[in-house]
């Protein structure tokens, strides 16, 4: 391992020295030690998944357009394999970490992720996407900053405060996977919830009186959607997962699984310390936990109770949601403002139905996408696809409708999708939970969102002026949310429940966007460090 570190090392010098020298866009080099390790974050010991000896992980900062260079080493006794939330990986599907796209990387071996933020802002996080790794750990928060000279709509904050929440279990991973979910059980009501890895008032952040601080949350749990909110200030949106947004004000705000949220507040209250609080929405047993805003000229302790937040509310999140729009004058990564790209004016060339449901399958519990529950091949479906490997997938193996019935079955399902193809995504909720959907690779314009069925007259409700563009969005019970994607990214992209034990069962499927070109304008090609495995292993990657 020591010789494959100097080796990645010598190679990221090389990359910085003629990159850097020629003007483009510069390198950002990481080393990360993937360990064990004991947290104790709601009071009992269980063992962790740390980077760099850090529970949450280390967090990435970048500007638009750089190149992370981040050489992980796997010191666990299980493979292992991070994803990047939000990252659209532009070209470069081999980086995404999904276990579609990436071998796992093996105990005591490493692999070098060579990522570029190309044409990104706001606010992200990565996670460990292989064996149920993200219930122990292994997430932290990604920041992507505008270029000096793109103006931003809001003056520099004094200060950029992450907040990672999500709920936990006091049972270590290898226990959910191996006793729940892999004997096709669901997992219990979670033990408790989180803010960056700790539990009741055990994270501080610090203020100054009278300055304004950008808060970048991210809903990082298994299974629960979160309400945020601080005692007496109020919240102003500004991003939603790299879209800057029209600046409304909120007393508490709705965070679905795996969303992303920025907020500018204020610390214009009396000087004392408040409640930072996260609780869950709709959930049999409402779980809180809370941090403190603490006044750097505080000489009180939080007092009063903590603030009222909505509960199993589903009207309130779904008119919330609603008032979430696209600041179009706001410039985006790039100078020209976000509505100078009118989605509203592109008719889309097809309508995708996507339905989840809650099938048994030979007695066990399972989640599917149109009646397929996925099942992970041993070779990626992506170095499947690039070697040309026969029967580890097969296009079409999932429908663009869903099918009559409840029944469901197991596949590995791939569908496919034509570059630059503009498509209408719609995604049908009939079961009584809160469905959070993501799709890697893109961001994309949450067109609507109601109850019932979809129709083609629910069209009439769909917001085609200043709707969001992002790459998470929620569905609500009994209910639909439509989308509109502009299918530019050649790849193999997951689209997936944020659920992680409903998208560890089945509730996931992969979109093949295919250019018959096999131009480096449209894909870049395989990386000649990619780990190869399963069928694929004993092949070549490239020349160097």
């Amino acid at each position: 391992m020591r010789e494959c570190r100097i080796y990645c090392f010598c190679i990221a010098l090389v990359l910085v020295l003629v990159h850097g020298a020629n003007g483009e866009d510069p390198y950002k080099l990481l080393t990360w030690k993937i360990t064990y390790g004991d947290i104790y974050p709601l009071g009992v010991k269980q063992q962790g998944i740390l980077i760099n000896n850090q529970f949450p992980g280390p967090q990435i900062d970048a500007v638009t357009n750089m190149n992370l260079v981040i050489s992980v080493f796997n010191y666990l006794s299980e493979p292992f394999l991070l994803s990047w939330d939000g990252i659209q990986q532009r070209r470069n599907s081999w980086q995404d970490g999904m276990p579609g796209t990436n071998c796992p990387i093996l105990p005591g071996r490493n692999f070098t992720y060579n990522i570029q933020v190309k044409d990104q802002i706001g606010s992200f996080f990565y996670f460990p996407s292989f064996l149920f790794h993200k219930a122990a750990g292994g997430f932290g928060g990604i920041r992507i900053w505008s270029r000096p000279k793109i103006p931003v709509p809001f003056p520099n904050p004094a200060g950029d405060h992450t907040v990672l929440a999500g709920d936990w279990f006091k049972t270590n991973h290898y226990i959910l996977r191996r006793y729940f979910l892999e004997r096709g059980q669901n997992l219990p009501l979670p033990d408790g919830l989180l803010i960056n890895g700790r539990g009741w008032n055990g994270y501080t952040f610090n203020v100054e009186p009278g300055k304004t601080y950008r808060f970048r949350i991210s809903n990082v749990g298994l299974t629960t959607s979160l309400n945020f909110r601080i005692q007496g200030h109020k919240m102003k949106l500004v991003e939603v997962e790299g879209s800057h947004t029209l600046q409304n004000t909120y007393d508490a705000l709705d965070i679905h699984l795996g969303q992303s949220y920025s907020v500018l507040v204020t610390a214009d209250q009396p000087a004392k310390d408040y409640y930072v609080v996260v609780s869950s929405r709709f959930t049999t047993k409402i779980l809180t936990t809370t941090a403190i805003l603490h006044y750097t000229n505080s000489r009180q302790g939080v007092l009063g109770p903590i603030p009222w937040g909505p509960t199993n509310q589903v009207a309130w999140s779904l008119n919330q949601a609603r008032s979430i729009r696209w600041n179009l004058t706001a410039s985006g990564p790039r100078p020209n403002p976000q509505g100078s790209y009118h989605y509203g004016m592109i008719k889309p060339a097809r309508t995708i139905m996507l339905a989840n449901s809650a099938p048994w399958i030979n007695g066990k519990q399972r989640y599917a996408v149109n009646g397929v529950s996925y099942i992970p091949p041993n070779t990626p479906l992506k170095l499947a696809d690039h070697f040309n490997i026969p029967g580890v997938f097969n296009l079409g193996s999932i429908s663009t409708n869903p099918p009559g019935g409840n029944g469901g079955y197991l596949q590995t399902s791939v569908m496919h999708a034509n570059f630059r193809e503009f498509v209408e995504i719609v995604f049908q909720n009939w079961e009584d939970s809160v469905q959070s959907w993501h799709i890697d690779g893109y961001s994309f314009f949450v067109l609507g969102m109601d109850g019932g069925q979809w129709t083609q007259a629910s069209r009439a409700r769909y917001n085609l002026r200043d709707t969001v563009a992002r790459s998470t969005v929620q569905v609500y019970p009994k209910s639909w949310t439509a989308i509109s994607v502009a299918l530019d990214n050649v790849g193999m992209w997951n689209v997936r429940s944020q659920n992680w034990a409903r998208q560890y069962l089945g509730q996931q499927f992969y979109l093949r966007v295919y250019s018959p070109a096999h131009s480096w304008r449209d894909e870049l090609p395989i990386p000649r460090n990619a780990i190869l495995c399963g069928r694929a292993k004993g092949r070549h990657t490239r020349p160097l």
